[in-house]
């Protein structure tokens, strides 16, 4: 599953395995709990994570849309290089902040 800490209205979300159909469904799910407890800065860390298919941009877009929607902002951390030049490919980073991994 996905671990999730929590700093007064922000909240750090790190799914500990690829971003993919197998494990969309409960990811999705948790983040919607997460946008409902009224996170304003909802923080998503990639560290670790190889892959995000086309279900898993979708979570996060859907994602990003719902803490849009209730004031916040969400952003994406430690991606790695791949998912990165997906990421700006899609150009997902007009919509949501994406850092790659420092170094």
């Amino acid at each position: 599953m996905a671990k999730a800490k929590k700093k007064a209205q922000q909240e750090v979300v790190k799914p500990e395995k690829d971003v993919v159909a197998s494990m969309a469904e409960a990811f999705r799910e948790k983040l919607l709990k997460i946008v409902q407890s009224g996170v304003k800065d909802l923080v998503i860390d990639l560290m670790g994570v190889e892959m995000v298919d086309s279900v898993g941009i979708g979570v996060l877009v859907a994602t990003h849309n719902s803490v849009s929607k209730a004031g916040g902002k969400m952003s994406v951390t430690n991606v790695s290089e791949d998912i990165y030049k997906l990421f700006k490919t899609m150009r997902l980073d007009q919509h949501f902040e994406v850092s790659p991994v420092a170094g």
